[in-house]
């Protein structure tokens, strides 16, 4: 976010100045090899508390770096990277702060359910067993099956009830559903939201399923070419954006005061994307001339496919 600044409210309810923001990064960098390719080059990022946060991006974005940056998992090769005000990983407190859930939600396949729950209560000192049990038994599991005999949205929601049951105050979430039926996601997102409002928790959702992005998260990052293009509540960055509509051929001339972000084309027309957070109201207001409201999933790709041409100062959105 521009300046680092924190947008003060979310669905009309004002936020308080107590939480540090989950996340907070300064020309953060990670490079590897001996070509020292970046993974990500010189992040600033600000991410406000009380959140479900989409990160989205193409594969070797550097989602997977940033999250794991956040758990502690790797080091940074410069900049800095703070997690709920801290270092990542701290000190033991702070790890039981944080959950994190890597991709084909992780579990020991010999063990059974309950060895899962008391391996966690061993290890995790903010253990609710009460919890872990009750979403056990609620996501129809067997305590006595082993985890290796489960279906993938069963392990998914051990995964889940693991990763929670610690009653930590930030979810992370690495492509956890990509691998799951149709049903089986809706019933891992319906879990998800469920989680952090009983945790009353933020949670990261890294994800290339925007459908399962625009169902649950109400802030969004995205993410590519190893920096981040944009990011802000999802309700302002629809807000601040626009579509215009043209014939294939010929894109429309977008009024003056709003920046081009991208542009699309197929046999039926050409769509032009365009940020109009310094237009004119009168020249932008929806159903005039030419403007249109956007998806979020028309935004991301059009940002996503910014990333890819010749850098053109990609910005954040700040709610005002």
């Amino acid at each position: 976010m521009a300046g680092g600044a924190v947008p003060e409210s979310i669905g009309g309810m004002p936020h308080e100045d107590l939480r540090p923001p989950v996340l907070q990064a300064e020309g953060l960098t990670k490079r590897y090899g001996r070509r020292r390719r970046a993974a990500l080059d010189a992040v600033d990022l600000t991410v406000p508390a009380d959140r479900i946060i989409g990160l989205v991006g193409p594969n070797g974005a550097g989602k997977s770096t940033l999250l794991h940056m956040a758990c502690g998992l790797i080091e940074p090769t410069s900049g800095s990277l703070r997690v709920l005000g801290s270092r990542p990983a701290a000190d033991a407190a702070h790890v039981a702060r944080v959950g994190f859930m890597a991709q084909d939600a992780p579990v020991y396949r010999s063990f059974t359910v309950g060895e899962h729950l008391r391996l966690g209560a061993k290890l995790n000192p903010r253990w609710d067993m009460a919890f872990a049990e009750r979403r056990v038994r609620e996501a129809g599991l067997d305590m006595g099956q082993k985890a290796g005999g489960l279906s993938g949205g069963q392990r998914a929601q051990l995964a889940l009830t693991v990763a929670a049951a610690k009653r930590p105050d930030l979810l992370i979430f690495d492509e956890p559903a990509a691998a799951l039926d149709p049903l089986a996601r809706q019933a891992f997102l319906h879990s998800l939201l469920r989680f952090v409002a009983e945790l009353d928790a933020s949670a990261v959702l890294s994800s290339h399923l925007l459908e399962d992005v625009q169902r649950v998260c109400d802030h969004i990052i995205v993410l590519s070419d190893a920096r981040v293009q944009v990011a802000g509540d999802v309700r302002d960055l629809l807000a601040r954006h626009r579509k215009m509509t043209g014939p294939p051929g010929r894109p429309p001339e977008p009024p003056p005061g709003v920046e081009v972000i991208g542009v699309a084309r197929d046999d039926h027309g050409s769509r032009t994307v365009v940020r109009i957070g310094a237009a004119p109201v009168q020249s932008v207001e929806p159903g005039g001339p030419g403007l249109e409201a956007v998806s979020l999933e028309e935004l991301v790709l059009a940002y996503m496919a910014r990333a890819e041409m010749p850098r053109s100062g990609a910005f954040q959105e700040v709610s005002r």
